[in-house]
């Protein structure tokens, strides 16, 4: 599996990055997002919603389990962790091969309900402001997707 290591010293950085990424996403992409508690998932979120065109303000789902934004393409961000300890399918099907992209937070947690390619990506703390991100594109898609979206960037496989 390829990987791409790319480090931003700045929660700017880190949203100029993910809002490239939200220019180039298409339908039905499915983003996931690792990291620890302030690791930077929602500062990701932001940046890539502002990519689609969304205008409203972008915020954590951890209570609604869902966002839906409108821009360019519907954006869904989800924060499953409250699903920890349930077994109850939300109609993932309908966001996961809807019109829009899916941004999930926690998706381990729903393993079994994601679809075979997507792009995971792990963002890390490295001091200060500072993020290491790694970027693991499983598909064919996906790759293409990161070659675009990191052309500028120095990086690692």
């Amino acid at each position: 599996m390829r990987k791409y290591e790319v480090t931003k010293k700045s929660s700017e950085e880190t949203q100029r990055l993910s809002e490239k990424l939200g220019e180039l996403v298409e339908a039905q992409d499915v983003i996931i997002l690792e990291g620890d508690l302030g690791a930077g998932k929602t500062t990701f979120t932001k940046g890539l919603a502002k990519g689609l065109g969304v205008k409203r303000v972008v915020n954590s789902p951890t209570f609604n389990i869902i966002k839906e934004y409108k821009g360019r393409l519907p954006l869904y961000h989800m924060d499953v962790y409250r699903l920890a300890e349930s077994e109850e399918d939300l109609g993932f099907d309908e966001y996961f091969y809807g019109e829009g992209i899916t941004v999930v937070e926690w998706a381990h947690l729903i393993e079994a309900y994601l679809p075979n390619e997507k792009l995971q990506i792990s963002l890390f703390h490295a001091g200060d402001d500072t993020r290491k991100i790694i970027l693991e594109p499983i598909g064919d898609r996906y790759i293409r997707l990161c070659e675009e979206l990191l052309q500028d960037e120095s990086t690692s496989n």
